[in-house]
């Protein structure tokens, strides 16, 4: 099929390497702009350079939304659209343009995860697997009809980047096998089922704060899925930011005031953590590494050098 590809940073350009070794054509692609946006050494690739390296034409968008891209993409031939990490809206009247339709992909196990940082949230909330979905796309943000899916298993020590680099290889595996049954069949799309939907906003640093009153599993998930390139997960330590690398249950049961650094664990420090925990029956959160605000690591044993002291 002749395709047009909407795609961004390296889940488009890993997803056009794909297609350019298929037996499909891409006869255009439409990415965002890539200069003035900050993000994750880990996504940095081209799309747009690997287009023009094969000599297929590349327009740049914010949104997908204007008639001069319907009119590009009617003029290109385009069979059947391919969306891979669009950031913003694509109108239905671009994504009708081609004479399949369109066909996103989607780093969850839709109708789970949809929306915004699909990876990050699973990880936060202890989901034992992950994984990318392709569906139809209609008017509604990550609602079409499922077409295919392929899942990834979660281990206790993934980090959100862990999981990026399982599921970005496989968009073009996942893509061939959409267009194949659209192509041939069977074409028994899964409607999903609004009931066990569940729709994520985009991450922003308020949601990275540490809340003491959670359960010290849920804090150890939430380091896990802010580490890397990630921005971390943090508290307010004597009123600066204090930056959590890494983290662990503890090992013995901790009680006490929310937030107060009270024993040591190894290199690492117990911070007393979860619901009611003043009564003592839970265990604490051991902070093993930390950075400073003025981007400096430590192991926290070394930067809490006397215990007594209150995390905000």
């Amino acid at each position: 099929m002749r395709v047009v590809l909407f795609g961004y940073q390296k889940w488009g350009a890993r997803l056009l390497a794909a297609l350019l070794e298929s037996r499909h054509e891409v006869v255009l692609t439409v990415s965002h702009p890539e200069e003035g946006e900050w993000a994750p050494a880990i996504f940095e690739e081209s799309m747009g350079d690997l287009a023009r390296a094969h000599h297929i034409p590349v327009v740049y968008r914010e949104k997908a939304v204007d008639d001069e891209l319907v009119t590009a993409i009617e003029e290109s031939g385009a069979e059947i659209g391919l969306a891979c990490n669009w950031r913003t809206w694509i109108s239905p009247e671009v994504f009708s343009a081609p004479t399949r339709g369109t066909v996103n992909t989607h780093d969850s196990l839709l109708p789970k995860y949809a929306g915004f940082s699909p990876l990050n949230w699973a990880l936060i909330n202890g989901e034992s697997q992950v994984g990318i979905t392709a569906h139809w796309m209609d008017a509604d943000l990550d609602r079409g009809d499922i077409i295919t899916q392929r899942t990834v298993p979660v281990t206790p020590t993934d980090t959100t980047e862990d999981l990026f680099h399982r599921t970005v290889g496989l968009f073009g595996e996942l893509s061939l096998d959409a267009f194949d049954r659209i192509e041939h069949g069977p074409h028994d799309w899964l409607r999903q089922d609004p009931e066990h939907a569940s729709f994520f906003h985009k991450r922003a640093d308020p949601d990275n704060r540490i809340h003491w009153e959670r359960p010290a599993r849920d804090l150890v998930n939430l380091v896990r899925a802010q580490t890397g390139p990630y921005p971390n997960a943090w508290c307010l330590h004597e009123g600066r930011r204090l930056r959590v690398l890494e983290a662990s249950v503890s090992k013995e049961k901790a009680g006490g005031t929310l937030g107060r650094v009270f024993a040591r664990e190894g290199r690492g420090v117990i911070v007393v953590a979860g619901p009611d925990a003043w009564r003592g029956g839970q265990h604490g959160l051991v902070l093993q590494r930390v950075r400073d605000d003025e981007g400096v690591e430590h192991v926290a044993g070394d930067w809490f050098r006397r215990m007594g002291d209150y995390l905000a």
